[in-house]
């Protein structure tokens, strides 16, 4: 079955041809201008969704277009179900708009029925093509989302038809291409920011190998992936900032003992106590994790590596107690997932001050927390899905800070 044009045996239908090209510029201005303002947030991905099909479509008005003269329908059995799947191509465009194209096979769809003269006919149908839709998405949580798409199709719809008795068929397997339409709606959850699974309930507007429109109901599950992670957008450059300088502890002043009288033997006084240690310095620095690492990784990169360097200069004739480093990431994605990238950024910086610094390993610990102490306000940075926008305004949550407990 098909949303499909047909050829001489169908009716006329020039009545859909004004409605089709009118749903395409209703579909083509938004696409138009919301690709052209989204550019620097969007991001493709792709996917693969499995279900069950349910034709609804006029099997006995198919078996009577085969029978010859004299022949009519008695009987009528069919299976109206059937495996369908379709594979898609996305692009985010911007938080709610998306465009997607791909292929679908809705399935095989078997009927028959037995005719007089005595005899029986059985037909079969299948219908595949492509599409491409419009999709429009509304969170409803941090990671549930509801789906609404309106799109196109072009594809082909193969009947089959075989006969026994006085019912021989005419045209075994008539073909049709053309063009239809389709509509859905659904729900996304994003397990993490690579990985997302979809359920969605659609209509494909079809054809049938005879000209005869009807609809087939997909109702699928499946997998979605994103190609990248959307990234924010490029800032100027600034001159780094520099170093912090660790205070430096200045010694106490003692007051020398007073001198004795001329030509007095006076025995000097006992000299003061001497003054108590001044008490450690605590001095906390703290590193952009852009800076140090690649988003969403915890290797240190070569930039990273000279700014550790030179926080290491910083601490060379230092006696420290201890140096903590704690790791942070913002609220985007799981809090698993975000306190597992903590930690593995926080023993990544560990691990390169005492392979680089010369730092020694048992005075370091490295902590990560996650995503449970933001420097930005939800009033600051809305929004649950990860925009440009959304990621730039939390750049101040993904951080590397480093306390050093010492004296000079």
């Amino acid at each position: 079955m098909k949303s499909f044009h047909h050829t001489a045996a169908a009716p006329p239908r020039t009545s859909q041809r004004p409605l089709l090209r009118l749903l395409a510029l209703a579909g083509l201005g938004p696409l138009t201008l919301l690709s052209a303002t989204a550019q620097e947030a969007g991001y493709g991905y792709g996917g693969l969704s499995v279900g069950q099909s349910r034709s609804r479509i006029d099997e006995a008005r198919l078996l009577s277009s085969r029978m010859g003269a004299g022949m009519s329908l008695t009987t009528l059995d069919r299976d109206r179900t059937a495996t369908g799947y379709k594979a898609l191509l996305g692009y985010q465009m911007s938080d709610m708009w998306a465009i997607e194209g791909g292929y679908f096979n809705l399935g095989r769809f078997n009927f028959g029925g037995d005719v007089t003269p005595p005899g029986r006919l059985n037909g079969s149908l299948r219908a595949q093509g492509f599409n491409a839709d419009l999709v429009a998405r509304v969170p409803l949580t941090q990671n549930l989302s509801a789906l609404a798409r309106v799109g196109g199709i072009y594809g082909r719809t193969n009947d089959h038809f075989e006969g026994s008795g006085s019912a021989q068929p005419i045209n075994t397997s008539p073909t049709t291409r053309g063009k239809g339409y389709k509509a859905g709606l659904g729900l996304n959850y994003a397990i993490s920011s690579t990985l997302s699974v979809r359920a969605e309930a659609e209509r494909y507007r079809v054809y049938d190998a005879i000209g005869g429109r009807g609809n087939i109901n997909l109702v699928s599950v499946g997998l979605v992936m994103p190609f990248d992670s959307p990234r924010p957008a490029p800032r100027r450059s600034e001159a780094p900032a520099p170093m912090p300088v660790m205070a430096q502890a200045e010694p106490p002043m003692v007051m020398p003992p007073p001198a004795p009288p001329a030509l007095q033997v006076v025995m000097a006084p006992p000299p003061p106590p001497p003054p108590p240690p001044a008490p450690p310095q605590r001095q906390r620095v703290s590193f952009s994790a852009e800076s140090l690492f690649g988003f969403d990784n915890a290797v240190v990169r070569p930039e990273g590596r000279s700014a550790l360097d030179g926080f290491s200069a910083q601490t060379r004739g230092l006696t420290f107690e201890q140096i903590n480093v704690e790791g942070y990431t913002d609220r985007l994605g799981t809090e698993r997932y975000n306190q597992n990238l903590s930690q593995q950024r926080a023993d990544a910086v560990k691990a390169y001050l005492v392979s680089s610094g010369g730092l020694t390993a048992g005075k370091i610990t490295a902590t990560g927390h996650g995503e449970s102490k933001p420097i930005t306000l939800l009033a600051d940075c809305r929004g649950t899905q990860a925009s440009a926008r959304l990621i730039a305004c939390l750049q101040p949550d993904r951080r590397v800070e480093i306390e050093v407990v010492g004296s000079r």
